[in-house]
C-alpha cells in the first residue's frame, strides 16, 4: 500500500492510541511483575507475546471487516493481578489467565457473549472496576509528597494536558516525569534482554487463584473491556462487524498467549474510541487504515519489550505510582458514573466498590470477589423485602 494512500490522520490516531495504552500501563505492567514474582524473562516474555498477538491478530481483523478494530488488554484484570498476586506463583498467575482466555473463548463461540453481558449488572460491573483501579488512584495522591521534585511537574502537566490537549496529557506527563527524573539523576536504565523473546511458564491450576484471580478478571474484561470496546465501535457505525468472531478469537488469542506471560486479551476500549472516530478519517470506510497503523505500533512494541520494560523499571518507584494513579483517573470516573447512574442498584454499588477497594481478603477469596457477592446479594434481600 503507497504512503501517499495512508492518510496522516490515521497515521497519527493509530499511533497515538499505541503510545496512550502504553504509557497509561507499563507502570502497572512493572508493579505487576514484581508482585507475582516474574523473572526477567518471564517479564520481558509477557510483554512480548502480548503485544505480538496484538498486532498480529489486531491487523488480520482490520482486514478481513476494513473496520477499525482495535484490540488490547485487560487493564482492570491487571490491576487485579497486582492486588492478589503475591499469594502466588507465576504458574499459578499463567493458569488463572489460561482459564480466564478459554472462558472468553468459549463464551464467544457459544454466542452467550450478550447474554452473559446482560446478567451481570452495569451498576455491579462499574462498581467492581472503580473498586479495583481506585485504589492505584490514592496510592498515586499519596506518593506525591515522597518525592515532590518528580511527581508535582508530572502532575501539574497532566493538569495542564486535561485542560488543553486532553488526548495527549498522559504521554505529556510521562515524558515530563522522565525529563524530571533524568535530571534529578534518578534514572537507572538496566535491560538485561533489551529485544522481544518468548519463554514459555508451565501452568499450575488451582481453586483459590480460580476465584481469586481468574473469576474477577474474566467479569472484567467481559464488561470493563470487550462489552465497553463492542459499543464503541458499533455506536461508530460498524454495526456489520459480528461480534462472536470477535470474542472468540481474542479469548483464543489469550489463550494461545497466557503460557508465555501474557495478560488476558480482548476488545480495546479507550484506545478504540480514538481511532474509530472522524479525526482518525473523515471517511467511515478508510478508519481501518488507523487500526492497521494501531497494530503495526504493537508488533515494533512486541521487538523492542526488554529494552521498553528497561526503561519503565528505571523510574523510580514514587514516579511510577503517581504516574498510574493519573493515568486511571479517567476509567475510575467511568466506574463512578455507572454506579450513580441507577437508583435501584446505587446502594450495592457501593457495597460492592468499597468492599473491593477495601482489599478485603477472606476464606482465601479477594476483595473483588466479596464485592461482586455482597452487593448481589444485598440487591436480592432487598428485592425479598419489597415483595
Amino acid at each position: 500500500m503507497r504512503l501517499a494512500r495512508f492518510p496522516l490522520s490515521a497515521l497519527s490516531a493509530g499511533m497515538v492510541a499505541v503510545l496512550i495504552s502504553f504509557a497509561s500501563n507499563i507502570p502497572l505492567f512493572v508493579q505487576m511483575f514484581a508482585v507475582a514474582h516474574f523473572s526477567p524473562g518471564q517479564s520481558v516474555s509477557s510483554l512480548t507475546s502480548m503485544y505480538l498477538l496484538l498486532g498480529l491478530l489486531g491487523a488480520g481483523l482490520c482486514l478481513i471487516y476494513k473496520a477499525p478494530v482495535i484490540l488490547g488488554w485487560n487493564t482492570p484484570g491487571l490491576a487485579v493481578l497486582i492486588a492478589e498476586g503475591s499469594r502466588f506463583t507465576p504458574n499459578d498467575v499463567v493458569g488463572a489467565l489460561l482459564l480466564s482466555g478459554a472462558v472468553l473463548a468459549l463464551i464467544g463461540v457459544s454466542g452467550a457473549f450478550d447474554a452473559v453481558a446482560r446478567r451481570i449488572p452495569p451498576a455491579l460491573a462499574s462498581a467492581l472496576l472503580a473498586g479495583v483501579l481506585l485504589p492505584f488512584v490514592l496510592r498515586g495522591v499519596a506518593a506525591i509528597p515522597a518525592a515532590p521534585a518528580l511527581t508535582l511537574p508530572l502532575l501539574g502537566t497532566y493538569l495542564l494536558g486535561r485542560a488543553f490537549f486532553p488526548r495527549y496529557a498522559v504521554p505529556a506527563a510521562l515524558v515530563m516525569g522522565l525529563g524530571a527524573a533524568a535530571l534529578g539523576g534518578q534514572l537507572h536504565f538496566d535491560a538485561p534482554h533489551p529485544l522481544g523473546h518468548l519463554e514459555l511458564i508451565a501452568p499450575a491450576f488451582g481453586f483459590s487463584a480460580a476465584l481469586t484471580l481468574a473469576l474477577p478478571m474474566t467479569l472484567l474484561a467481559l464488561t470493563a473491556q470487550n462489552l465497553t470496546g463492542i459499543a464503541i465501535l458499533q455506536s461508530s457505525g460498524y454495526s456489520r462487524v459480528p461480534v462472536r468472531p470477535l470474542i472468540t478469537l481474542t479469548g483464543l488469542a489469550a489463550t494461545l498467549a497466557a503460557p508465555f506471560g501474557s495478560l488476558t486479551l480482548n476488545m480495546g476500549a479507550i484506545t478504540a474510541a480514538l481511532c474509530t472516530g472522524p479525526d482518525a478519517h473523515p471517511d467511515p470506510a478508510k478508519r481501518y487504515l488507523a487500526g492497521l497503523t494501531c497494530a503495526g505500533g504493537y508488533l515494533a512494541l512486541s521487538l523492542g519489550a526488554g529494552a521498553l520494560l528497561g526503561l519503565a523499571s528505571a523510574f523510580p518507584a514514587a514516579l511510577m505510582q503517581t504516574l498510574a494513579g493519573v493515568a486511571l483517573l479517567g476509567a475510575v470516573m467511568g466506574g463512578l458514573e455507572g454506579v450513580l447512574r441507577d437508583a435501584y442498584w446505587r446502594e450495592p454499588a457501593l457495597l460492592t466498590l468499597v468492599v473491593t477497594a477495601s482489599g478485603f481478603s477472606l476464606l482465601g477469596l479477594s476483595g473483588a470477589v466479596w464485592g461482586l457477592g455482597l452487593g448481589w446479594g444485598l440487591a436480592w434481600l432487598r428485592a425479598r423485602g419489597t415483595r
